[in-house]
């Protein structure tokens, strides 16, 4: 027991470290799926290198005073504090598999958790519907010297009501969206931007760009600017405020992602081809442990179980 102890402590350093690369990964796949012991030990290991943190800091934080006075040779204790302190800040920041929060996520004016939905009505006509784990702050907006919210993550669909004269702005991703009187869903993921109009009309600006964007009609931008204005099938995107997901051939690689955003633990794929391949599906959000049945026994794919709810997902073998 100690040796598998002392492997998953290992594993948290190597995760921890910012030099794991993909062959890693796939070791740390393996590794966890030889036993359910195995995956037990790396969510122990990790619970209680996160429990070091503070005295690491602590003692990292006393051996830089202490060292910029006296100049000394760095001790055991000194590295062990600094590398404790550096790898637990770095699990916090980048956690492994995505499996909790990061810390740049906790102080938030408003967030929710993973599968959580909340509604937060903001004054002025202007109510939020959050979709699971969505961070907004509120921040002043100097292009229109008002109050604004801010989409740090996550997905919202807002609905201004107010009064002719109020108008409500969201900011993310580098742009803004602006309505008076609309009802609109706003995406945030992986630095890109989706926003869709479901009624009234919205201002999109990024930079110098700018759009309009009437119902029915959707845009995203991202880091590359504002892309075409198109016309979309408004069911599937708000289709989680009736706790569902709609999928319409979409890569299982991508139906796994949003999944991910919605449950606890994690589905992994370890097949690319099998990522690749075609979903049309609707799932109730309440019920997504059935996805990796379903993805086994349509796609003949081989599924591995293990504790918190991690599954990985791969070809059958010949």
């Amino acid at each position: 027991m100690k040796t598998l102890q002392r492997e998953a402590q290992a594993w948290v350093v190597r995760l921890g470290s910012q030099q794991a690369n993909e062959d890693d990964a796939q070791a740390f796949r393996r590794w966890c799926a030889r036993s359910r012991d195995h995956a037990q030990a790396f969510v122990q290991a990790r619970e209680v290198w996160q429990a070091m943190a503070p005295a690491a800091q602590r003692v990292r934080q006393q051996e830089l005073r202490e060292a910029a006075r006296r100049r000394p040779m760095p001790g055991r204790r000194a590295f062990l504090g600094g590398a404790v302190a550096a790898s637990v800040a770095y699990l916090a920041v980048s956690p492994p598999l995505a499996l909790w929060p990061s810390v740049t996520e906790w102080g938030t004016d408003y967030r929710t958790g993973t599968g959580e939905q909340r509604e937060v009505a903001m004054g002025d006509g202007v109510v939020l519907q959050m979709n699971t784990q969505t961070r907004i702050n509120l921040r002043r907006n100097a292009a229109t010297e008002g109050d604004g919210i801010e989409l740090v993550s996550g997905e919202a669909e807002v609905l201004a009501g107010g009064a002719a004269s109020s108008r409500v702005t969201v900011m993310a991703g580098g742009g803004v969206v602006s309505a008076v009187r609309a009802r609109f869903n706003i995406r945030h993921l992986d630095g890109e931007v989706c926003v869709t109009c479901l009624a009234g009309q919205l201002e999109v600006a990024q930079g110098a760009q700018q759009a309009r964007l009437d119902a029915g009609r959707q845009l995203r931008y991202g880091p590359a600017g504002l892309g075409v204005v198109t016309g979309v099938d408004t069911g599937p995107v708000i289709a989680w405020r009736r706790r569902q997901l709609v999928f319409d051939q979409v890569p299982l690689s991508d139906v796994v992602a949003e999944v991910n955003r919605y449950r606890h633990g994690r589905l992994i794929l370890t097949s690319e081809a099998l990522g690749r391949s075609r979903v049309q599906a609707s799932f109730s959000i309440d019920r997504l442990d059935d996805v990796a049945f379903l993805v086994r026994d349509v796609y003949g794919a081989e599924l591995t179980q293990l504790p918190g709810g991690i599954v990985l997902l791969g070809a059958a073998s010949a």
